[in-house]
């Protein structure tokens, strides 16, 4: 059927559209009232296109469409399709920062805690998102060293000869070998973290209270006494709970700067009336296109608009006097489009429908900085998401989004709008963080547990398996450390196994480590793919070295693989600072390894009419070439010079060598 034709065939009611190019692909994703009308509006002959709209309307060929029952499903399906179609002419929200979760494995024999920045339905308990980011690991170092239940990457199905490190200095209860623990204890310390997870720490305290009684019933007075502790530290902590309550709501409060066709925006979360923490996003070109209606805002055009702030004083000076802003806005939103516009509300839309749709956690006020169309619709739907969460919610809460016009909460806009200038420019205009930013974003990126201090990174290099080697290059406090650079020449690997010759060179590096007794870097990163970072992990595993932090970058992707969390792998921005510092690092891994290579294959082709002589070997051939930098200056030495870098008859077989040649 043809397109048109099949737009005049759509129904009058509430849905959602997809546009299809030639190949079949979804390229926009839409909502609407009236399916009909609003698909069939970007056909119309009087319309005047901006420069994406009139892309899109030339590539699609096809519409499909789902009929919904009202405009708040609409909105919810329109979510749910444009992350999993990623349509290139719709707002897509692309983060560098994903916020952890606890992660708890009920369904594992020995459950686990774990920080994870994914959830996925695996039986497993998931609780956050937390922020600032390190205030997951703080939860979960917490519940290694009050309730004993670890986070290690150890196969717990079955037993081991001995327990790690965690266990000898009381942060794990052992269940890794067999004896130390039972399955009753171990279940009992999951349902205290568990407890104390959910928030239920009245009852962990009853709990925990009951059994410091029993235990000293029956004299064992060290065991009541760790109950004693545990009960100390679950109170104090639910005292700080009630505190930060007290303060005020939860709240996130958006600002944004656009320019140039790219945007930056800042949302701050605030939790119990203080900032706790701060998130960018970018874009760096726009693929919304315009509408010659866009519910609640006008169109911001880039010599317009500079700040958040500055655009609520131009919307308010636009107004007539005892108008109120807002309706100035609704009036003049109905002008042609630029190609060069921008609409606030309409992105705001769409932001907000993909980042709290089907999260875990709304905060009940949520302020904008311009009015949208959408806004009680989508008000609505989370505060009924909240509500259908069931045990967790105690009481209904109602989501309000606000648009503050002033006060202290158009303050809080204002704020995030300056902040959001500053990303733009550090981001587009290429300024350089300072080192400790990346440190701490590196730290949040990878999961780490501290701020990296030291990185070390391994490479292999050879051809076709001839003159195997590795490399080995730190980075420390800022900078590359050329002093602790190492060479490896594979040993014990024939032919081209990247694999195990890289298993060769982290076991060599880290046993000498151990023997000497040196600290272990804060990451060990390795340059390439899955295969590689499993080798290293396997020649960690075989020095029982547990729970130390490893990455590896895939060059082609340049995506990094965590170990113990390989399916979730750290996408970057290509602007991302932190993966120019894992880039830099990786780079020079590689440049110091093929140096090497090159070195080791010159000096092997230079060898071969050297090593004919006799009494002259692989490591004589190896100074001669090292003094003399070539074997043409070995041919033109005279037999002293020789004789101070041999010895005396092996100068003379070199002489007469070379004088049978002559």
């Amino acid at each position: 059927m043809d397109l048109h034709a099949k737009i005049r065939s759509l129904p009058t009611s509430a849905g959602v559209y997809l546009y299809k190019n030639a190949e079949g692909e979804v390229i926009y994703v839409g909502k609407a009232k009236n399916l009909r009308n609003r698909v069939s509006s970007y056909f119309h002959e009087s319309r005047e296109y901006d420069a994406k709209t009139g892309t899109l309307v030339r590539e699609a060929v096809d519409v499909d469409y789902i009929v919904v029952a009202n405009n708040k499903e609409a909105l919810a399906l329109e979510n749910i399709l444009i992350k999993q179609k990623k349509p290139r002419f719709n707002i897509l929200l692309r983060d560098d920062k994903t916020y952890p979760y606890v992660k708890l494995t009920l369904g594992d024999r020995f459950p686990r805690v774990y920080v994870t920045r994914r959830l996925r339905k695996d039986g497993s308990e998931y609780y956050g998102p937390y922020f600032p980011a390190n205030l997951a690991y703080r939860i979960v170092d917490l519940i290694h060293r009050n309730f004993l239940v670890p986070s290690c990457k150890v196969d717990l199905n079955r037993f081991h000869p001995r327990p790690c490190l965690q266990y000898y200095i009381g942060r794990c209860l052992g269940p890794c070998v067999e004896g130390l623990t039972t399955p009753e204890a171990y279940q009992e310390a999951v349902c205290d973290a568990k407890l104390f997870l959910d928030g239920r720490s009245t009852d962990l305290s009853h709990s925990l209270r009951t059994r410091m009684e029993k235990a000293a019933e029956m004299e064992e007075y060290e065991r009541a006494a760790k109950y004693r502790d545990l009960i100390s530290t679950v109170e104090q902590l639910q005292e700080k709970q009630r505190i930060a309550a007290a303060e005020g709501d939860d709240a996130d409060v958006f600002g944004y700067h656009f320019e140039n066709d790219m945007l930056a925006v800042n949302l701050f979360h605030m939790r119990g009336g203080k900032i706790l923490d701060r998130r960018e996003f970018f874009w760096e070109e726009m693929p919304e296109f315009t509408d010659e209606y866009v519910g609640g805002d006008a169109p911001v055009r880039p010599a317009e608009q500079s700040s958040a702030a500055q655009t609520r004083d131009e919307e308010s000076s636009r107004a007539a006097p005892g108008q109120d802003p807002s309706t100035s806005l609704r009036a003049g939103s109905r002008r042609r489009p630029s190609p060069h516009d921008f609409h606030p509300g309409q992105f705001f839309s769409a932001l907000l429908t993909q980042l709290y749709i089907g999260q875990p956690y709304v905060p009940r006020n949520i302020y904008v900085p311009v009015e949208f169309e959408d806004r009680e619709v989508l008000e609505e739907l989370l505060s009924e998401q909240l509500a259908g969460e069931g045990a967790r919610a105690t009481r209904a809460i109602r989501v309000h989004i606000i648009v503050p016009q002033r006060g202290d909460k158009r303050s809080l806009i204002d704020l995030a709008g300056n902040n959001a200038k500053q990303s733009y420019d550090q981001r587009f205009r290429v300024m350089k963080p300072n080192q400790r930013q990346i440190q701490d974003a590196l730290q949040d990126a990878l999961g780490l547990p501290e701020r990296p201090r030291r990185i070390e990174c391994f490479d292999i290099s050879h051809i076709q398996g001839a003159e195997t080697v590795a490399s080995m290059v730190v980075w420390e406090d800022g900078k590359m450390k050329k002093s602790d650079y190492r060479k490896f020449i594979i040993k014990t690997v024939e032919g081209v196994d990247d694999f195990a010759s890289m298993r060769e060179v982290v076991t060599r590096r880290y046993k000498r480590i151990q023997e000497e007794k040196k600290p272990m870097p804060s990451l060990v990163l390795i340059d390439g793919g899955l295969g590689q970072l499993h080798a290293a992990a396997e020649a960690l595993a075989s020095l029982e070295i547990i729970n130390q932090p490893v990455a590896a970058i895939a060059k082609r992707e340049e995506v990094i693989y965590v170990l113990g969390q390989e399916s979730e792998p750290v996408v970057l921005d290509h602007h991302s600072p932190v993966l120019h510092l894992v880039q830099l690092i990786r780079d020079e891994a590689h440049r110091f390894a093929v140096t090497f290579h090159r070195k080791r294959r010159q000096m092997r082709d230079r060898s071969t009419e050297l090593m004919e002589i006799p009494g002259v070997g692989e490591s004589t051939t190896r100074r001669l070439l090292e003094h003399f930098g070539s074997v043409q200056a070995v041919k033109q030495a005279d037999a002293a010079a020789l004789s101070a870098v041999v010895t005396r008859a092996q100068a003379e077989a070199i002489m007469r060598h070379f004088l049978k040649q002559a």
